[in-house]
């Protein structure tokens, strides 16, 4: 996906057409939102197919393998489809990370907060089908959105256990130290010790969940970052570098394209063509 932000609906003619020739699992590049309004969703991912009715909202990172069928019921289907790239929500788009790894699909209750987040889907809708879509417009309501998300999903956690197992809880602590450290030139052992653990059970914990080392994990941090920086600030790039922690530029370089493909310099000239 070249864009940095779509959104489109699902509906009843849709979901028969894709229903009757499925895709095969995949992954892609992008993050994906899927929030069902009516009908149902069938979803293969993490080796695991279940079908749920609507109200509910999916969200996939990039590169989970899954496989999304949105079906027709009671005659109806109306789902919302939003993809978007990180760096147009870094920040939130880490913490999603953590928060979906083992439930990517979360049934909503009807009435009031299905409204508010249908209020915010047709907002997206109508900004994007402007001449000129303002981006950060974008990026305000589908942070709002998922804030509107995530306090539903809080308050089902409270009804349940699952949620609060122990390596999650691990995790989370984990990622918090991280929010306040990754700046600094800290390794696996720092973060280890914060949490009274070993370096190799921090290890098993992140790769369990997230498929990633300590260290990859600390490096997504840094480069998510690093995208966010060279979107939005004038800084050049050594002293983005520099502020997290990659004392040379060149070596900044290197982790930058090995991960994303282009250098910082590339992803800075495509990032203000999109924002300008």
């Amino acid at each position: 996906m070249k864009e940095l932000f779509k959104i489109f609906k699902v509906d009843e003619a849709e979901a028969a057409k894709i229903s009757a020739s499925p895709d095969e699992p995949h992954q892609h590049d992008f993050e994906e939102l899927i929030i069902g309004v009516e009908g149902q969703l069938e979803h293969f991912i993490d080796f695991k197919n279940t079908v749920l009715d609507a109200p509910l909202v999916s969200f996939v990172t990039k590169s989970k393998v899954h496989r999304v069928i949105p079906k027709v019921k009671n005659n109806k289907c109306e789902m919302w489809v939003i993809r978007f790239k990180s760096e147009l929500i870094p920040e939130t788009t880490f913490q999603l990370y953590a928060s979906y790894h083992d439930h990517a699909t979360l049934k909503l209750p009807g009435g009031h907060c299905l409204k508010r987040i249908i209020t915010l889907c047709e907002l997206l809708q109508d900004e994007m089908q402007e001449a000129n879509p303002d981006l950060s417009v974008v990026r305000h309501l589908l942070s709002a959105l998922f804030i509107i998300i995530e306090s539903e999903k809080n308050k089902l956690a409270q009804n349940n256990q699952k949620w609060t197992v122990s390596q999650n809880t691990t995790l989370q602590n984990f990622l918090h130290i991280l929010e306040e450290n990754y700046q600094r030139p800290l390794g696996v052992e720092y973060y280890a010790e914060k949490l009274f653990m070993s370096a190799r059970n921090l290890n098993l914990i992140c790769k369990s969940i997230l498929n990633q080392t300590v260290s990859e994990v600390i490096e997504t941090r840094k480069l998510i970052e690093a995208k966010n920086q060279l979107t939005h600030s004038d800084k050049n790039i050594s002293e983005i570098g520099y502020d997290l922690g990659f004392n040379e530029k060149a070596y900044f370089t290197n982790v930058f394209k090995k991960r994303t493909g282009q250098t910082p310099s590339e992803f800075r000239k495509e990032m203000k063509k999109l924002f300008s």
